[in-house]
C-alpha cells in the first residue's frame, strides 16, 4: 500500500510558478535542474545566485541597488544585499496583477460584518494613515504598536507604519496586560493603536480597562488611538484619538521612505513562557525576499488567489499570510472563535470567500477529525487547491483524514519554521507529491540539516534540527541587544556558526522531513530519545482523550527516569484501572515499550500558550520542584490555572507508585 496521497499534475511545469521560475533561470542564467532536489541543492550553495535571482525574478522595488549580494557567509554577522535601500510597504502594495477595483482585503469576524477592501482602497487607506501617523511624529525608528485584532485596521497600520521607515508590533487583544507590557516595555513605543475590546463567539470581550493599563505602564507613550471595534458607536477615553481621526483625508500623497535592507520592520516576540518573551527584529527585505519566495515558489500563489490562514496577529503566520498581495494574491482575515457555532466555522468561511488556499494549525484539523466532520459536506470547496498545517507535526491520519473529507485533489502542505524565520524553513512545493505524515522537502536556500549528538550530519535518523547556512529573514538581531550576546545565546551557542532551532528532525533519503516534538522537552529513556509528536499522536487518537502532555523526569543516577502522561478527558469519562491500561497497551503497541508512562493522571487542561502551543518544559519544570511563578510567565499562557494541577501533583506524587 502506498502512502503517496497527491501527485503533482503532468503540467505542474507549464501551470505552477516555479516552473515559471525555473524557465526564467534557463532563459536569464543558463541554468537548468533535472528535479526539485537539484534545485535545492544549488539554492543552499550558490547563495549568492539564489538570492540574486529572487530579487531580479520578481522584480524587487528599490531606491539604490545592492552593491553585492552578501557580505559574508558566517553566521551570525552575515549582511545581506548591502547597499540597497527599499521599502517593505511599497513592495506589497504594487500588488502585482490587481487591478484597482479588485478585491485584495476580504475580512470576515464575529464583531462586525464583512469588510472587503479593493487594491485601490487598501492604498488610500495606507496613504491616510501613514499621513496620520506623520502628524503625531512618528518617524524612522520609532516603535508604533497595535494592540488589535486580525482586522484590516491593524494591517493598514502596520503597512503605514512601514512605508514611514518606523517599527510595528502587535499584540493579539487577549494577551492580559503583563504579556502585553512584557513585550512593549521593552522597545518603547511612542503610539498604541487599541481596540475598545471584541466579540469572540457570541460572548462580548471588553478590554477597555486592558488598554488603560497597558498604557499607565508604557511611559514612552505619546498618542494613543482607539478602534470602536466592540461598540461602533462608543467615544474614545479621553486624550485618546479615534482611528477616524487618525485616518482623516489628507491631501498628502502615498510615499515611502527608502530604508537600508536591514532596517527594522517589526518585532515578533518568542512565546516568553520563561522569563520575558525575546524582541526578535525583523528587516524589511529580509522578509520581503523570504515571503516572495515561499508565498509564490512553495505555496504558488498569484493573482487568482485567495489566501487565507487561521491566525492571530500575535503569531507569526499574520505577518507571513499579510505579505499574500506582495504576489498578487488577495488575503482573507478572519477575528473571532473558530469553533463557533461550530468546527464547520472556518470550512463554510472558505466557500463563502472563495478561498483558495486554507491555512490552519494541526491541532484545528486533528480536532476536526476527531469530530467526525467532512468539511466537503457542509461546504463547497471546490475552490479549494491547497491546504497549509503548522503549529505541531501533522500525523499521517491527519493527512489521509484531510485527503478523504476535505479534497483529493488539492496539495496538503504541512510546514514548519518559526518565529526567528518569520517563514517556513520545511514544507511543501508544488514539484513533489504529498506522502502521509511527511513534510516534503526544505525550502529553497534554507540549509536543513539533522545533526547526531556529537554534531555530524545525518539522514534517516533523529536529530537536531539545524540551519548551515544563512538565510535573508534570519533576525536582524534582538531590540536592545547592542553587542548581540542574547541573540548568539539563543540559536548559536550549542554549534558555533551553525543555528540550532530546537526541534527534532528525520530527513529521509529523499529530502522528506518529519519533525517529532521539541528537542528541549525530548523523552529520553535509557538513552532512546523519543519525540513528543508520535506520542500524541497515539494517546489523542483514543476517543476518551481530548488532549495530552508527556514529560520526562532524568533519573540523576543514569537510570530511566519516569514518564508521566497527563490526559485531559472527554466529557462524562473518568481515568480508571482499565481506561489506564488501554492507554499503555496503545502506546505499546503502536510505538515501544519504552513509551509506556511510569504514571498517568487526569487534569483539566493542558497548559497552552496563546498561539495553542503544548509547555511541556514549564510542567517538567513544575514537577521537578520550580514554583509556578519561575517556571512559566503566566501572561503568555492561554490557560494559566492549567497550571495549578501540576504544582499540587508535585507537592503530593510518589515516585515509586506505578500507574498501572
Amino acid at each position: 500500500m502506498t502512502d503517496v496521497l497527491w501527485t503533482p499534475p503532468a503540467d505542474v511545469l507549464q501551470r505552477s510558478r516555479i516552473g515559471a521560475y525555473l524557465r526564467w533561470l534557463a532563459e536569464h542564467r543558463g541554468l537548468t535542474f533535472a528535479d526539485y532536489d537539484a534545485l535545492w541543492r544549488w539554492s543552499v550553495t550558490d547563495l549568492d545566485a539564489f538570492w540574486r535571482s529572487i530579487w531580479d525574478h520578481f522584480g524587487v522595488v528599490a531606491h539604490t541597488p545592492p552593491t553585492a549580494t552578501l557580505t559574508d557567509r558566517h553566521m551570525p554577522g552575515t549582511r545581506w544585499f548591502p547597499g540597497a535601500t527599499l521599502n517593505y510597504a511599497e513592495n506589497v502594495l504594487r500588488m502585482p496583477g490587481r487591478a484597482d477595483d479588485e478585491p485584495v482585503v476580504v475580512a470576515h469576524g464575529q464583531t462586525r460584518p464583512p469588510v472587503t477592501l479593493t487594491a485601490g482602497q487598501l492604498r488610500e487607506q495606507v496613504r491616510r494613515v501613514a499621513a496620520g501617523l506623520r502628524r503625531l511624529g512618528v518617524t524612522t525608528g520609532d516603535r508604533v504598536a497595535g494592540y488589535a485584532p486580525n482586522i484590516p485596521e491593524t494591517y493598514v497600520l502596520m503597512l503605514a507604519t512601514a512605508s514611514l521607515g518606523a517599527v510595528f508590533s502587535s499584540c493579539a487583544p487577549e494577551f492580559g496586560t503583563r504579556s502585553v507590557t512584557d513585550r512593549w516595555q521593552q522597545i518603547e513605543p511612542k503610539v498604541l493603536v487599541a481596540v475598545d475590546g471584541y466579540r469572540y463567539g457570541d460572548k462580548p470581550v471588553d478590554r477597555r480597562a486592558e488598554v488603560a493599563a497597558i498604557r499607565a505602564a508604557l511611559p514612552s507613550l505619546r498618542h494613543t488611538v482607539s478602534i470602536p471595534y466592540l461598540d461602533p458607536d462608543g467615544s474614545p477615553a479621553a486624550d485618546t484619538l479615534a482611528w477616524a481621526e487618525l485616518a482623516a483625508d489628507t491631501d498628502e500623497p502615498l510615499a515611502f521612505t527608502p530604508v537600508p535592507f536591514d532596517h527594522p520592520l517589526y518585532v515578533l516576540y518568542s512565546s516568553g513562557t520563561t522569563g520575558l518573551p525575546k524582541p526578535i527584529v525583523h528587516g524589511h527585505g529580509g522578509i520581503l525576499l523570504e515571503h516572495l519566495k515561499m508565498l509564490a515558489l512553495h505555496h504558488d500563489l498569484g493573482p487568482a488567489d485567495r489566501f487565507f490562514w487561521f491566525t492571530t496577529t500575535g503569531w507569526m503566520m499574520w505577518n507571513f499570510l499579510v505579505s499574500g498581495p506582495a504576489v498578487g494574491a488577495a488575503i482573507v482575515l478572519f477575528d473571532g472563535n473558530p469553533g463557533h457555532p461550530d468546527l464547520g466555522a472556518l470550512w463554510r468561511l472558505a466557500e463563502q470567500t472563495g478561498t483558495t488556499y486554507f491555512g490552519t494549525s494541526a491541532p484545528f484539523l486533528l480536532a476536526c477529525r476527531k469530530a467526525g466532520l467532512v468539511p466537503r459536506e457542509i461546504a463547497d470547496l471546490s475552490a479549494l487547491r491547497g491546504l497549509g498545517s503548522t503549529g505541531a507535526p501533522l500525523p499521517a491520519e491527519g493527512f489521509t483524514w484531510v485527503y478523504d473529507t476535505v479534497g483529493d485533489g488539492l496539495q496538503l502542505q504541512s510546514l514548519s519554521g518559526g518565529t526567528d524565520v518569520c517563514t517556513g524553513f520545511v514544507g511543501g512545493v508544488p514539484l513533489l507529491p504529498v506522502h502521509a505524515g511527511e513534510i516534503a522537502c526544505r525550502a529553497l536556500g534554507a540549509k536543513v540539516e539533522a545533526r547526531s549528538p556529537d554534531g555530524t550530519p545525518v539522514i534517516g535518523e533523529l536529530g537536531e534540527l539545524v540551519i548551515t547556512e544563512p538565510m535573508p529573514s534570519m533576525p536582524v538581531g534582538f531590540w536592545n541587544d547592542p553587542d548581540g550576546a542574547r541573540y548568539r545565546e539563543a540559536y548559536f551557542d550549542v554549534y558555533p556558526g551553525v543555528w540550532r532551532h530546537g526541534d527534532w528532525i528525520t530527513i529521509n533519503s529523499r529530502g522528506g522531513c518529519v519533525i517529532t516534538g521539541r528537542s528541549d522537552a525530548t523523552l529520553n529513556r535509557g538513552g532512546v530519545r523519543l519525540g513528543t509528536a508520535e506520542f500524541y499522536s497515539v494517546v489523542e487518537g483514543l476517543d476518551e482523550v481530548v488532549d495530552s502532555v508527556v514529560v520526562h523526569l532524568e533519573d540523576d543516577e543514569g537510570g530511566a527516569g519516569e514518564l508521566l502522561l497527563f490526559v485531559v478527558l472527554a466529557e462524562g469519562v473518568s481515568l480508571d484501572d482499565e481506561l489506564r491500561r488501554t492507554i499503555c497497551r496503545e502506546l505499546r503497541t503502536a510505538l515501544s515499550p519504552r513509551h509506556v508512562p511510569d504514571e498517568i493522571h487526569q487534569v483539566r487542561a493542558v497548559p497552552r500558550t496563546l498561539s495553542a502551543k503544548k509547555l511541556e518544559v514549564p510542567v517538567k519544570k513544575i514537577l521537578t520542584g520550580t514554583p509556578v511563578d519561575q517556571a512559566a510567565a503566566k501572561g503568555a499562557l492561554a490557560n494559566p490555572d492549567s497550571l495549578t494541577a501540576f504544582a499540587t501533583l508535585a507537592r503530593h506524587r510518589t515516585p515509586d507508585r506505578p500507574a498501572t
